[in-house]
This record gives C-alpha cells, sequence and structure tokens, in this order.
C-alpha cells in the first residue's frame, strides 16, 4: 500500500487489524458489513502486511456485527443516548448505525486520535477524545452528554493489565449506574494462542488479560445481560447475514466453544 505512514505505539498499530478486515469484507460481492470508510483509509496509509487480518478477519467482522446490533437495539429504545467506544482506534461503527440523533465519543490515546482526525471529523453529535480509556479525566466529559449511555470496547481489554482494566470497569461502573457496557474477553488458551501467534508473525503487541468466565466480572457492579460465543450470534443478526457466514459460524462454533466471549453488561 503507498500514503502516509501513521507513527503508533504496538498496540495501537494492531487497529489496523479490524480494519483490513472489515475493508476486506466490504469487497465481496455479498458482504456481511459494508465499510467504504475502511476501504478508503487502507488505501491511504502505509501499513505492516502483519497487521493486516488473515483467517481470523471472519471472526472480527463477526465480533463487530454483534457491537453493531447491540448498540442499534440500545438506540432504537433511547434515539438520542450516547455512545462511547474505548480504544476506538479507526472503528466506524457511528457511519454504520447512526440515527441522526445518537451523540458518540470516540476516545483513544492521543498518538491513536491524531490519526484518526485524518480521516473523521467532530460534530455537533460527535467528538474525538485524546485520552487512556484507563484514566478518569474524560468521565465528565460523558456526563455532560445525554444518558443514557452505552460504552464499546471493541478488541481492546485484553492489551491491558488485569489490574487497570478491573479498576476501570468498577469506576464507569459506579460513575454510570444503568449504563450498558459490552466488550470481549479470551480464555487463558485463546490468551496463550495470541501470544503463540504474534511471535510467529513479528508482532510486538501481547494480550495482558485473559476472562475465562464473564460473569466473574459481576464483582465488580456489573450485571450480565448477554454473554455468547461470537460464532453464536443473536437469533436476528444470524438470519441477516450471507448463507457463507451461516456455514462459516456453523463450522466455527466447536472450535471456539468458550474460548472467546462477547459480553452486554448492565452497570450498577
Amino acid at each position: 500500500m503507498t500514503g502516509s505512514h501513521a507513527e503508533l505505539g504496538d498496540v495501537q498499530q494492531t487497529l489496523f487489524v479490524p480494519l483490513s478486515a472489515r475493508a476486506a469484507e466490504t469487497r465481496r460481492k455479498r458482504p456481511a458489513l459494508r465499510d467504504p470508510k475502511a476501504v478508503e483509509i487502507l488505501g491511504s496509509v502505509d501499513v505492516d502486511a502483519v497487521y493486516t487480518a488473515n483467517w481470523g478477519g471472519f471472526i472480527m467482522v463477526t465480533r463487530t456485527l454483534i457491537f453493531d446490533w447491540w448498540v442499534r437495539e440500545f438506540l432504537s429504545q433511547h434515539p438520542a443516548a450516547t455512545v462511547i467506544e474505548l480504544g476506538t482506534g479507526l472503528n466506524t461503527r457511528f457511519e454504520r448505525v447512526d440515527n441522526g440523533q445518537c451523540h458518540w465519543i470516540d476516545l483513544d490515546l492521543p498518538d491513536t486520535i491524531e490519526v484518526r482526525r485524518k480521516f473523521f471529523a467532530d460534530s455537533d453529535r460527535r467528538q474525538m477524545v485524546a485520552a487512556s480509556l484507563l484514566d478518569d479525566e474524560w468521565h465528565d466529559l460523558v456526563a455532560a452528554c445525554p444518558s443514557p449511555y452505552f460504552f464499546v470496547a471493541d478488541g481492546v481489554l485484553p492489551y491491558l493489565e488485569e489490574a487497570k482494566i478491573t479498576g476501570t470497569l468498577r469506576r464507569v461502573a459506579t460513575r454510570f449506574p444503568g449504563s450498558l457496557i459490552a466488550f470481549d474477553t479470551y480464555s487463558r488458551q485463546m490468551y496463550e494462542r495470541q501470544h503463540a501467534t504474534a511471535a510467529r508473525r513479528g508482532m510486538a503487541a501481547r494480550w495482558a488479560w485473559w476472562c475465562d468466565d464473564p460473569r466473574s466480572l459481576e464483582d465488580l457492579g456489573l450485571r450480565v445481560i448477554d454473554s455468547r460465543s461470537v460464532a453464536r450470534p443473536p437469533a436476528g443478526l444470524r438470519r441477516e447475514l450471507p448463507g457463507r457466514y451461516r456455514r462459516q459460524l456453523g463450522l466455527m462454533g466447536p472450535l471456539l466453544g468458550k474460548s472467546f466471549a462477547v459480553t452486554l453488561f448492565r452497570a450498577g
């Protein structure tokens, strides 16, 4: 690929993996997800081949579709509510689910937001915030937006240390009771597999946290609303998927088992 070079930290560079997965899916004849912005970005940024999605792109796209589904359901009930993307990377969920009324915060580290501003702009309903999701300073920005709130962390928490993650989740649940929080977790086995895969591919970023059972996080002030394997999306979403996807999900289900969970929590 030709274009500008993005100066990012090791973990931040992993944002190109789901971005390339969405772009590849968009180029298919019958895509499960359409993301022309991802195609545009990949055409203008130099990306190391190690950060492009391989067969795992199917899993990343399905994960994103589940999050999209939950956010759409939330906005159908609360059209003017606020969605907060924690560790947003170059995500384009706003472009996919915007209903013309909702409010949105895209939060990530300063180097990522610097890259993001080359492709996205703030508006009266959407703002980019340069901050660590582990800090609390951005909580006041959220509180100033219309409630209720939906926090989404798509593919980011496994790279953070457990004590920092649990502390952050506890504080968010305390500050924003009743809000929804959705994120993905991976078993110890998947954690070890990611380390082996990253070493083989020469990828510097490593996961720092695993979680065998998302319900173990309920002690943080969270209540599980829905938790499912990425191979078992909500029934309504599954019916909308192309036949190719439904067949792949059937094959992947036994292989993934409970090693990869996508979970929706309610705070408080």
